[in-house]
Order: C-alpha cells, then structure tokens, then sequence
C-alpha cells in the first residue's frame, strides 16, 4: 500500500468543513449517499453497496481519521484541515492509502468527492 496526501483549498470556516468532515450527515452530504454510525463504527452506503470504517480519532476543528474494516490489510483514510498562517486560506488534506496500480483511479475519486464537498458547503 502506498501513502498519498492530496491537498485542496476550501472557502470555508474550519467548523462548516469539520461538520462535513465528522458527522454522518454531513458525509451524507457528499462522501456517500448515506451514512450509518454506531459508536465509532461509520457504515458508508452507495447505492447497494456498503463498506464499513472504525473511527480512529477526532480533534475538534482539526482532524478526522478512519480505517477500514472489510479490507485484507489495513487501509486508513483521513481528513486535515489546515489554517494558512499568513494569508488565512483553509485546505483540506486528505491523506489515503492505495495500491499504486489504482493510484490514478483513486486521485480521480478524491477529486470528484471534494468537488461535490465544496458544492454542498457553497465554496
């Protein structure tokens, strides 16, 4: 598994992006159609397919960051947002775990669900 750190700029506050980012309604809003938590376990639903994450920590207005359960080897996904120091532009870093055979495939992804992110959150 290769490690990849995808970085995009977000016109949002940190608390707007951060609810997008940690709650299951806002990851409904763009991550997945629907989004089912129980404890620290997120199912994410598409369509008919379902794949479950465990919630591996939160810090408020910082980070987010999950692991998948249904997977052969360990496979963690997780969201930083970054405050510019000198100009205050927020990003959003997203941080993924791929095969480096589906690298490109799951850029394209990472692209598509921002873009639906920054459209649910006005940006």
């Amino acid at each position: 598994m290769k490690r990849i750190e995808l970085e995009f700029q977000i016109r949002s506050s940190p608390s707007v992006l951060f609810s997008r980012l940690s709650t299951a309604s806002g990851l409904a809003e763009w991550f997945s159609d629907n989004v089912l938590v129980d404890g620290s376990k997120y199912t994410f639903i598409w369509g008919k397919t379902s794949q479950s994450a465990d919630l591996l920590s939160i810090r408020p207005l910082e980070n987010v960051k999950f692991r998948w359960t249904e997977t052969d080897e360990p496979a963690e996904f997780e969201f930083n947002i970054v405050m510019g120091e000198i100009i205050e532009d927020l990003s959003l870093i997203v941080i993924d775990h791929v095969d480096e055979e589906d690298e490109e495939d799951v850029v394209k992804l990472w692209d598509a669900a921002i873009s639906r992110l920054r459209k649910a959150i006005g940006s």
